[in-house]
């Protein structure tokens, strides 16, 4: 850390003990549910979220040489190739917007383009099957089959915007980068490694599976059965372990774990705090923002209330699944139809933690023309929603 960011943090903190009034109940009962919200984020996300997807980005940054890398995510790729896989593979992982960051961290070390990693970054926790689903049994089949049209559409459309905008530096890194695609020689078959990352995929999809709300059914079925599943998945990721790779090669894994660790953790963490604190967790009015002012902002389809309900999307965050109720709530408030199609498009792409790691990998200046891109967007895509379908 340098010298001036310990200096800000250091003053951060005494002008926060300073004048914060900690004796206002409302203050209190904020700090309350920031800790509450952690406390949520903790238990639900990050043993079997959280640390399973560290554990596929240290494999990635690790196991997986650069040129397989630059073949499909690379600057010099064909676009209807890297934009095709990076979307598909994104949406396949069905993340939420914390989970999909340190995946996004560890094909962007391995030289990534913008384009199609910021595909990825968006199509992790935008294109999930289960949640455009749901979103139709809940909120209605237009609003369903809109939020997966303007998903796919949006992870393809920012990322090319995003590798429009930032087109030299792409073209210095893929020049750079030349001659890097057959380097590494594999130690493993192709076909080794894929099944080493299919079992840790697997294990991060049935540890994170989460309860369906049907009685019955596939997916019950599957959720009663999930830890049997892992456990044995374990077994198979051990004896890989075991048998095909070397010591170092484990040690290095670990370590390469342990890195994007502590790059991503302590952000994440403390955004969480700052999310509860402004906002309570959903669906508990009890953040310095109140909900009903946040409600009244975004009724009707006007360019303010689509651009409010982006802009709260984008900075609150939304654990995988949770915006359908929150969003069937609000609808029951009088929030508009194309607002509602806002906040799901901008939602579960970006959160505020999300941000803050965001901006630690690609830096300030990405970070806020990726996240304006995405608001925008979802401002637009919204207003347009809302004519033809006004309620």
């Amino acid at each position: 850390m340098k010298e001036w960011h310990k200096l800000t943090l250091i003053a951060g903190v005494f002008l926060a003990a300073y004048f914060i009034p900690f004796n206002n109940t409302a203050v209190q009962v904020s700090i309350l549910e920031a800790f509450h919200m952690l406390q949520e984020y903790a238990r639900e996300h990050v043993l079997f979220c959280l640390v399973p997807a560290l554990f596929i980005a240290g494999g990635i940054s690790t196991f997986v040489s650069q040129g397989a890398v630059l073949k499909y995510f690379g600057g010099g790729a064909p676009k209807h190739l890297t934009y095709s896989v990076a979307s598909i593979s994104g949406g396949i992982l069905a993340v939420c917007s914390c989970t999909v960051l340190p995946l996004f961290a560890g094909i962007w070390k391995k030289g990534a383009g913008i384009g199609p990693a910021t595909t990825f970054l968006y199509s992790g926790p935008a294109i999930n099957i289960l949640a455009i689903v749901l979103t139709a049994r809940v909120l209605g089949w237009q609003l369903g089959l809109a939020r997966a049209v303007g998903a796919v559409l949006f992870a393809v459309v920012i990322g090319l915007l995003m590798a429009l905008i930032y087109r030299r530096e792409e073209a210095e890194k893929a020049k750079a980068t030349i001659g890097q695609m057959f380097e590494q020689e594999e130690r493993r078959s192709p076909g080794q490694n894929v099944f080493y990352f299919a079992v840790l995929v697997f294990i991060l999809i049935f540890a994170a599976l989460g309860r369906p709300q049907e009685a019955i059914g596939f997916w019950h079925f599957i959720f009663g059965i999930k830890w049997y599943l892992v456990v044995i998945l374990l077994g198979i990721l051990a004896f890989i372990l075991v048998r095909w790779f070397e010591d170092y090669e484990r040690l290095n894994w670990v370590d390469a774990t342990w890195n994007f660790a502590k790059q991503i953790l302590p952000l994440l963490f403390g955004g969480v705090l700052v999310a509860g604190l402004l906002m309570g967790r959903p669906g508990v009015d009890a953040g310095l923002i109140p909900s009903g002012v946040i409600e009244a902002a975004v009724g009707g389809n006007t360019l303010q209330a689509n651009f409010v309900a982006s802009v709260v999307g984008a900075f609150m965050y939304f654990a995988t699944l949770t915006e359908i109720p929150i969003m069937q709530g609000l609808l029951g408030l009088g929030m508009g139809q194309g607002p509602a199609l806002a906040l799901l498009l901008a939602g579960p792409a970006l959160s505020l933690p999300s941000m803050l790691v965001i901006r630690s990998i690609l830096g300030t200046q990405k970070t806020l023309v990726y996240a304006s891109l995405v608001i925008v967007m979802s401002t637009l895509a919204g207003l347009l929603y809302g004519a033809i379908f006004p309620g």
